[in-house]
């Protein structure tokens, strides 16, 4: 599999040749991949489709399966875990941030704000102290990944809430299209990017929790299909996006190491395998997986 490589130290963090596997495809548009540490399975969602899959990878005494853990999802499209090991959802079709409960019921954490509905909450993490931090792009509103509504909210931007579903609070608007969101390993700052700018904004966090700044940290080039969506912080602080032609890896001062070039169109990507190697990659109809040198950062 070819990789750009844009600095030397794109070696050290990905590596030179990378093979890349396709673990399952037949799907419409892949998203939200997270990687459960102890069950040690991976969960994506397929927008259109409105389906929650779960892929658990052959290996000691186990076979590899693909299974639907949660149908219809409302067209879901970001997921994460708390530190509990509980799953959190956006879903697009109802404009909701919702909580898997361990008996499969779902808690509503976020759907208005100021008595108006959210836009179509979209990429989701969840902060060490339990704190939930969302984006609120448009995109649900529209047919092909959610359902045609009129705009309530006059902005886009990201929130937070707490664990309980109290205090949404708007941490920043003014964004085009607010997409993927992260957090650098120490959580003192917090990146958002903006897929219609082609860029990724950095936000420093107080110990409050909210968030200043918000000046443009990198941005995403090249010519290929894709664009900012999906993006994640490994152990080592540096940064993982998909952008033009698969997935843009940047270091932790946002200098632009290079580039993994995958087959479809790049949506999203989560770190995870018995040693947090691994990297999957949602792709329009297929997701894959690769092999890193510097690990990820598991969820919980």
């Amino acid at each position: 599999m070819s990789v750009e490589i844009r600095d030397e130290r794109f070696r050290e963090v990905v590596g030179d040749r990378l093979e890349m596997e396709r673990i399952a495809t037949g799907f419409i548009f892949t998203e939200g991949p997270i990687w459960h540490p102890a069950g040690r399975h991976l969960t994506f969602s397929d927008i259109p489709d409105s389906k929650i899959f779960r892929w658990v990878p052959a290996g000691k005494g186990r076979e590899g399966k693909l299974s639907i853990h949660r149908q219809p999802t409302h067209m879901a499209n970001g997921n994460t875990f708390d530190r509990q090991g509980r799953m959190l959802s956006c879903e697009h079709n109802t404009s909701r941030v919702v909580r898997e409960e361990p008996d499969s019921s779902l808690t509503v954490l976020a759907s208005h704000y100021q008595g108006k509905q959210l836009n179509s909450p979209n990429d989701i993490v969840v902060r060490s102290d339990g704190r939930v931090y969302f984006t609120d792009p448009i995109a649900g509103r529209g047919e092909r990944y959610g359902r045609f509504r009129p705009q309530e909210l006059d902005f886009q931007g990201f929130f937070r809430v707490d664990p309980d579903g109290g205090n949404l609070t708007l941490l920043a608007s003014g964004f085009l299209v607010p997409n993927g969101l992260c957090f650098s390993r120490d959580e003192k700052r917090l990146f958002v990017n903006d897929t219609r700018r082609l860029h990724i904004r950095v936000f420093e966090v107080q110990p409050d929790g909210l968030v200043c700044g918000g000046a443009v940290w990198a941005e995403t080039v090249g010519e290929g299909p894709g664009r900012p969506d999906g993006m994640k912080v490994d152990s080592g602080d540096n940064l993982y996006c998909t952008g033009p032609d698969g997935v843009h890896v940047f270091g932790p001062e946002g200098a632009f190491l290079g580039a993994i070039r995958v087959p479809e169109r790049a949506a999203n990507l989560a770190f995870g395998g018995e040693d947090m190697r691994d990297l999957f990659i949602t792709a329009t109809s297929s997701v894959y997986r690769t092999r890193v040198k510097v690990p990820g950062i598991p969820l919980f």
